[in-house]
Parts: structure tokens; sequence; C-alpha cells
């Protein structure tokens, strides 16, 4: 996935003089993960450079190049560093383009590497999600695989809308034959990512691994086949396709690292309910994080949803 992005980027880069990528560390290191590795030797300091420890100051200058025609592309480096910029991004970045009637759209893909799962310290491993899908005027995404990494940053960057480009950091390393370039179905549809008969799995970046490795444990140990319908987009939802998958399977679970209370298991269990009532033979279920702050490294693999809890989910909702 980080040679996707990484591709992702200098194709954009290459294609549009006006795409800039820009954050801590970016420039001459590469990224903390390497994702803009080479960028600045290829593209020279005034397409990638490295910007202050300063996220609001981040995105704010994002916001101003957009006005100036630019496509900004900054990097917010971890998903717990994001948080100063959202005052930029709700109240700035998210409105600038109803807030001119659609005179001034904000063309920033603000790429956040996000989520757990490799063992980090403090502030190093969040879910934002959240914050930014409940902001009107922010297009959010989250990627489960090298080709929709690809596919969805070049639609993100190509785009008129202000995208949040999240970015799983425990696939980073995930392999995937793969051509680029690639063209993905678009970033707000969902897709089937198993196909399945008994319970549909929802889930979202990297989560969709753990519930692909729960179907195949789940068919081979009892027969039960699970539907995985991989988000991509988080806002918009593509909840039609969820829709689909539960019409056609009676059962529903939901699957994300964040904390569980008002998380977007909430929201789709909610409109599951609304619209497919009468095709569920059992409650939505939700599999995820605790309502706590995020652990300790050495509690994490307690801490994050895994195959076991959402195997766990799967003999509930199957019992009559």
């Amino acid at each position: 996935m980080v040679e996707a992005i990484n591709a992702g980027l200098a194709d954009a880069m290459a294609d549009d003089d006006h795409v800039l990528v820009f954050g801590e560390d970016v420039g001459r290191l590469g990224g903390v993960f390497r994702v803009t590795d080479g960028l600045q030797a290829r593209f020279g300091q005034r397409r990638c450079f490295d910007t202050p420890l300063a996220e609001a100051g981040i995105v704010g200058l994002a916001i101003g190049l957009s006005m100036r025609g630019y496509r900004p592309v900054p990097e917010l480096q971890f998903d717990g560093f994001s948080y100063p910029a959202l005052d930029q991004v709700i109240s700035h970045l998210a409105k600038y383009r109803n807030r001119s009637q659609g005179a001034m759209p904000m063309r920033v893909t603000v790429r956040i590497p996000s989520f757990g799962g490799i063992g980090s310290p403090e502030h190093h491993c969040e879910s934002p999600e959240t914050y930014f899908a409940h902001t009107a005027g922010v297009r959010v995404v989250s990627p489960s695989n090298p080709a929709d990494a690809y596919s969805m940053l070049r639609e993100s960057i190509a785009g008129d809308d202000p995208v949040i480009f999240l970015e799983p950091k425990r696939r980073y390393w995930s392999r995937q034959d793969l051509a680029l370039p690639v063209t993905t179905e678009p970033s707000d549809r969902a897709r089937v990512a198993r196909p399945g008969s008994d319970v549909t799995v929802v889930a979202y970046g990297a989560m969709v691994r753990v519930a692909l490795d729960a179907a195949e444990v789940a068919e081979r140990d009892g027969g039960v086949s699970l539907e995985v319908v991989d988000l991509r987009c988080l806002a918009p939802l593509d909840l039609d396709a969820v829709l689909d998958s539960v019409r056609r399977t009676g059962r529903c679970i939901v699957v994300h690292e964040a904390p569980r209370t008002l998380g977007l298991g909430a929201e789709i269990a909610a409109v599951v309910q609304e619209r497919a009532f009468h095709s569920l033979e059992a409650p939505v279920l939700r599999v995820t994080g605790f309502d706590t702050p995020y652990p300790p490294a050495t509690l994490e693999g307690v801490w994050l949803p895994g195959v076991d809890r959402l195997l766990d989910a799967v003999e509930q909702v199957l019992e009559p």
C-alpha cells in the first residue's frame, strides 16, 4: 500500500503542476512511513516540502493554496496529531464551497495515517473518522487494499471537494499483485469484498482484512457464509449497498476500531433497522473498540477487534 500511495502521489504530481505535497518530514525524509519517499528529489522542494510541526498551520496553508488554484495534498503525520487541525477543517475547509455558493471549491486532500495495530506510543494510534464524517462538507474515505489506495487517492486529488484520506497504518505493508495505474470503483461506492449468504459484515480500513479472515474461519469451521462489505467511503456512506446485502442475508454486524459509543456502527445499525427491519432475523450487532482512551501497545491486541470477537458476534446473530 505504501508503494501504491507513493505512485498515486507521483502520478498526480506528474499530471498536474498544481498538485503540491507537504507536511511534517514528508520532503527530505520521505515521511515517517516512507510514503512520500523520492517525491522531493523528483519534483523539487517547491512541490514537495517540509513544514513546521503545526497541524492547524498545515491545513490552513492548504486552504490558502486551494484558493489560489493549487491542489494541495497535506499529510498530518499521525491520526492523533490531527486534532489541532480540526478547527481549520470544520470552520473553513468544509464550509468554503457552501459559503461561496460554489464559487470557491476546496481542492484539498488531507492524508492521515490512521487507526491502530502497529504498537505505537500514545497519540500515534487513534480513530478520528467520526469527527470528520460528522462534518458536513468534507468527504471521508479509507482504502483497505493497495488498488483502492492508488485509485481513490487519484480520484480525491482530481476532485473539487475536500477529502479526508484515512490510510490504515497496519495495512501499509499489505501486498497485492497490481499493475499501476489502476482504476477501481468510484470511491463513494461500497464493494462486496467477499460474497456470502448468512451474515453481512460491514467494515472499512484495516478491519476489512479482519472480516475476511473471520469469514474464512467461519466457513471452514462451521459452514457459515459471511458476506463482507467494504465501505471504502465513510462520508457519504453507500448505505444502499449495505441494505442490499442485509436484505439478502437477514443479519448484520458492523466492525470498526473506534470506540463503540457514537461510532459509525451506530449510524449504520440505525439505518439498517429503519430501512430493512422486516428483512432482519436478528438485531444488528457492533464489534468495536472500547469506550476508553487508546491503550498502551502491550494491551493493543486486547483492545482492538479481532477475528475471535467477530466470530463471537456471528454466533450470537445466528442463535435461534
